[in-house]
């Protein structure tokens, strides 16, 4: 690949649908969040952290997200963590993020909701005051944290409210829990006019799917690519415009696909499927969002005019506002 499709890549406008706030945590921040602390970390710089974020299976990737999440006590700790991820973002010219974020474990940590959002509100604005790119958040419940689903909901509509949230979304394990206690909350959600999305089609197939889009009324499919298994499903989703998040590094790093070459991600972009691409946890998996349109374009060939393509689809699906989408069209004028 060559160096001017990677500068191309970089200085294009880019919008990411899928990425974990917590999961975005850099080792600096880690580092500065423990001392604040007196969270222990299996190494002191760097280095020796970057070395333990390396993807070594499923169970060692929930032991960093966990860590990182522990290392969260306080509302300027969050205000560190906003401020880096919109650094980040602002590098690569990524204009818009929406970011899950798992509030429910912060409350059973001891947050203070109220004190937490207004936290997370002050440091959006000044980010995006300094950087010109903008961050709204998608708070999830857990499938397998049923307890924290009223709490979740509750904080998703405040959220709403003051204009940091844009949807309710839903993560955990579809693989052993059902959607089905949180049907009221996803509806409530839509009567309150907030946007829905759930993580469905990674480590579970086609059914998992189809269970959110009845049970979770969702807008988005967060990964979405076991649909790939089913024909009738990816011609429901094309034919529904029901865009996908597609996380290519992470479904390889998780084991949904052996490797990129094995990815269904150009078998449903060529089928009409609404593919957007995404980094799910990027330090976690060694990469950014430039990083994973740029393994796409080396691994299935696509040229500037179809990566343009991929940024104005995930563009065209954001949850943001009428009033300031038009302020950012200008980045995406080919969009519809």
């Amino acid at each position: 690949m060559s160096d001017s499709l990677a500068t191309y890549l970089l200085r294009l406008p880019k919008v990411e649908l899928h990425v974990h706030l917590e999961g975005s945590m850099r080792p600096a921040v880690l580092l500065e969040l423990a001392r604040r602390n007196g969270v222990d970390l299996p190494a002191g710089d760097e280095a020796g952290l970057a070395q333990w974020f390396r993807f070594r299976d499923f169970a060692h990737f929930v032991q960093v997200y966990l860590t990182c999440s522990r290392a969260l006590r306080t509302p300027e700790d969050f205000q560190l963590l906003v401020a880096d991820v919109l650094a980040v973002q602002a590098e690569q010219n990524v204009v818009y993020t929406e970011a899950h974020f798992t509030i429910g474990t912060h409350l059973m940590n001891g947050a203070d909701g109220e004190e937490l959002l207004a936290a997370l509100m002050e440091a959006i604005r000044e980010g995006e005051a300094r950087h010109g790119v903008r961050l709204r958040l998608i708070p999830d419940i857990v499938r397998n944290v049923p307890a924290m689903a009223d709490a979740t909901l509750e904080w998703a509509l405040a959220g709403r409210d003051r204009g940091v949230v844009v949807a309710l979304g839903l993560s955990g394990f579809e693989d052993r829990c059902s959607n089905d206690p949180f049907r009221e909350h996803f509806a409530a959600a839509a009567r309150a006019g907030l946007h829905r999305v759930a993580h469905a089609g990674e480590h579970a197939g086609p059914a998992s799917i189809r269970s959110v889009l009845e049970d979770c009324l969702a807008e988005r499919i967060g990964h979405g690519v076991r649909a790939v298994e089913d024909p009738g499903l990816v011609a429901e989703l094309t034919g529904r415009g029901i865009p996908l998040e597609v996380c290519p590094s992470s479904n390889v790093c998780l084991g949904v696909v052996p490797d990129l070459a094995h990815h269904p991600f150009d078998r449903l972009r060529r089928a009409g499927c609404r593919v957007t691409v995404n980094s799910d946890d990027g330090p976690f998996f060694g990469t950014t969002l430039t990083d994973e349109y740029l393994r796409l374009a080396r691994t299935f060939g696509y040229g500037p005019d179809v990566l343009a393509g991929l940024a104005r689809a995930a563009w065209s699906a954001a949850f943001l506002p009428e009033a300031e989408r038009r302020e950012l069209a200008h980045f995406f004028p080919d969009s519809p």
